[in-house]
């Protein structure tokens, strides 16, 4: 892809704007990758166009959000039509209840539903409606699972493994300074794809919900063992608690239904954010009609001024529109030919990897042999030799995340992949001389 690009206008602007934003970024998880944050002028299909001039392949999708790819003609569209109608009401308006149809009729556990701005916003909420209705405090977590931000939930989303306690008995990790200790006291920490473990917990009887990603994709792109989403819905059941799943990664990647549709489990909730909307702060609560409706009617508190905000419910029609069979169908093909054009291209190059996962969201991890179950699996892959893998995409035209993940979008295309495979044939040469 001739000479390598350079990001040092980014890495100027950053340095200048940062008298005026903490770091030159506006969220922590846009920190920490090489060679720094990047500034970008404009999104164009699977391509962004930075500061520097450089154009690139994107792989982040907006952290999983843009399933139809950057600036689609029909999001905006929806948008500009709802623009010159009305920007935000404090009442109601008939773009957020075609919305709520849509969800209602395409995601099994959605027999009602709640609107929000983000993922972690209605993860409180969902862990309310939890509390409230079964009275107990205990939220069953699981390492590596992440559910948002906040203090009573940022818990072993990536602790050391050496601060984690012992596998079968994991001990709460704090994911931030700041953080009231006193918070860990309503979770129980688990490892996930156990489902012994699960059920011993929930024989206490004091546990409100298990809250889990349907499938293990904050660290990694792990399916749930066969039978495990199974059995701890049934230990719920028998226990008296209440089966929550993070759909926000997995929500309209794994398909329209979800992951929940795809393994055949319905969860008495579920959340979704991200991909909703392809890039508009939208969120989601569903669940049982009977568990939701108490946000109206049983006293459970549930707001927020941008809830339903219609420019954003205008975008998260426009995307349902064009999540069709024909999208899944079509974007799939290009996932599964990028997935394992990439893993025989690491194997030719002489590196130990495992590329796992889905057709448009799937994990790369170096130094392993096979693939990872959990989050102590996970935790113990080459990191260094995968940031040298992403770095060397990078100066080659190719975005990617450097914890693993990689988004596919409706326009990563043939072309694209073919741009992409011969990007990751240069950076396995060059990684491959590295690692020695």
């Amino acid at each position: 892809m001739g000479d390598k690009l350079n990001f040092e206008q980014s890495a100027k602007v950053i340095a200048e704007n940062s008298r005026f934003v903490a770091g030159g970024v506006n969220s922590n998880f846009r920190l920490g990758m090489q060679p720094g944050p990047l500034v970008f002028e404009r999104g164009e299909g699977a391509y962004l166009f930075d500061v520097d001039g450089n154009r690139l392949i994107d792989y982040y999708c907006g952290m999983g959000a843009m399933v139809l790819g950057h600036n689609p003609a029909g999001v905006r569209q929806a948008v500009k039509e709802q623009v010159d109608r009305g920007i935000l009401f404090a009442g109601q308006a008939p773009v957020e209840f075609e919305a709520a149809r849509i969800i209602c009729e395409r995601i099994p556990s959605a027999e009602r539903i709640r609107f929000g701005s983000s993922g972690s916003e209605v993860a409180q909420a969902a862990m309310r409606l939890a509390r409230a209705v079964t009275g107990r405090r205990k939220i069953v977590k699981f390492e590596g699972h992440y559910h948002g931000w906040f203090d009573n939930i940022l818990w072993s989303t990536a602790p050391a493994l050496n601060a984690g306690g012992p596998e079968d008995a994991p001990v709460p990790v704090g994911g931030s300074k700041g953080q009231d200790p006193s918070e860990a006291e309503g979770l129980s920490i688990l490892g996930w794809n156990d489902l012994a473990s699960v059920e011993a917990r929930l024989a206490k009887g004091d546990v409100a919900a298990v809250l889990m990603e349907a499938a293990m994709c904050n660290q990694g792109a792990i399916s749930p063992a066969p039978g495990y989403l199974e059995g701890v819905q049934a230990a719920c059941r028998k226990h008296g608690a209440l089966l929550i799943f993070d759909e926000v990664i997995t929500g309209f990647r794994l398909g329209r239904g979800g992951a929940q549709e795809r393994f055949g489990v319905t969860p008495d909730i579920s959340i979704f954010a991200k991909a909703i909307a392809n890039g508009f702060p939208v969120a989601a609560i569903v669940g049982r009609a009977d568990l939701i409706d108490l946000f109206a009617t049983g006293g459970v508190l549930h707001g927020g001024t941008f809830n339903a905000q219609p420019v954003a419910m205008a975008a998260m029609i426009g995307t349902q529109n064009a999540l069709t069979p024909e999208h899944y169908e079509r974007s799939s093909v290009y996932g599964v030919r990028l997935r394992d054009g990439i893993r025989d291209i690491l194997k030719e190059a002489g590196i130990k990897a495992q590329v796992t996962g889905f057709e448009l969201m799937f994990h790369v991890a170096f130094g392993f042999d096979e693939p990872a179950r959990n989050y102590r699996d996970m935790a113990r892959s080459d990191k260094k030799g995968y940031s040298l893998f992403s770095l060397a995409l990078l100066q080659r035209g190719v975005r990617v995340l450097e914890r693993g993940a990689w988004f596919v979008s409706s326009e990563h295309n043939d072309d694209v992949v073919d741009q992409t495979l011969e990007a990751v044939r240069g950076a396995a040469r060059e990684v491959a001389l590295q690692l020695g």
